[in-house]
C-alpha cells in the first residue's frame, strides 16, 4: 500500500449523518431546503467531508477545486452560485440545494448548466479588478442590486431577492430594492 492510498481518508456513515443533520438545521433556520433523494445528499455529504480533509474547507464536491481557498472561495459550500441556481431551476448545481416544491415531491429536477466562470473568465476578472482605480471617486457601482427586507431590515446582494428572509422568514414579497 502506498503512502497516498495509507493517507485516503474515507468518512464514516456516522460523520455523513452528522453533517447531514448539521446542513438541514442550517439549512432550514435560513428557509432553504436539502434534496429529497438521500442517496445522493449522502454521496455528496461524503464529498464535502473529503474536501473539508484534503483541502480545509468544504468545496462543492461536484466541482473540481484547485486547494487555494482564495481561487475556490466562491464554490464553498453553500456556493455563491446556489441562490441564482435556485431562482432559476429550483435546484442547486449539484442537486444539495432544492426549492420547497422539489423538497415535497412537487416539482422534478432537470440538468442544470454550470454558472461558475471558467478559469479563464475567473483570471481575466481579477486582472480587471486589479486594474480598476478604487480611489477615482464617482458613484459606487455594485456587483448586484441590494434587496432590504421589510419586516426586519436585512440585507441581500443579488440578483433577485432571497425566497425567504433567512433572519424573520418572511418571503420575497416583503423585499424591496434597497440599492
Amino acid at each position: 500500500m502506498s503512502d497516498r492510498e495509507k493517507k485516503r481518508y474515507t468518512p464514516t456513515d456516522e460523520e455523513k449523518k452528522d453533517l447531514y443533520k448539521r446542513l438541514k438545521a442550517e439549512a432550514e433556520q435560513s428557509g432553504y431546503h436539502l434534496g429529497p433523494d438521500m442517496e445522493l445528499v449522502m454521496t455528496l455529504m461524503h464529498g464535502l467531508l473529503v474536501n473539508q480533509e484534503r483541502y480545509g474547507y468544504m468545496s462543492c464536491p461536484c466541482r473540481l477545486a484547485s486547494g487555494k481557498v482564495e481561487e475556490d472561495r466562491d464554490m464553498i459550500c453553500p456556493c455563491d452560485y446556489r441562490d441564482p441556481d435556485l431562482d432559476e431551476f429550483e435546484t442547486c448545481y449539484c442537486c444539495l440545494y432544492v426549492s420547497e416544491r422539489v423538497a415535497r415531491g412537487e416539482h422534478e429536477v432537470g440538468s442544470i448548466p454550470e454558472r461558475r466562470p471558467s478559469l479563464h473568465e475567473r483570471l481575466a476578472a481579477a486582472k480587471n479588478k486589479e486594474r480598476s482605480d478604487p480611489g477615482a471617486g464617482g458613484p459606487l457601482e455594485l456587483a448586484y442590486p441590494v434587496w432590504r427586507c421589510k419586516v426586519c431590515g436585512y440585507l441581500a446582494a443579488r440578483d433577485n431577492p432571497p425566497g425567504v428572509c433567512p433572519v424573520c422568514k418572511a418571503t420575497k414579497e416583503r423585499f424591496e430594492r434597497f440599492m
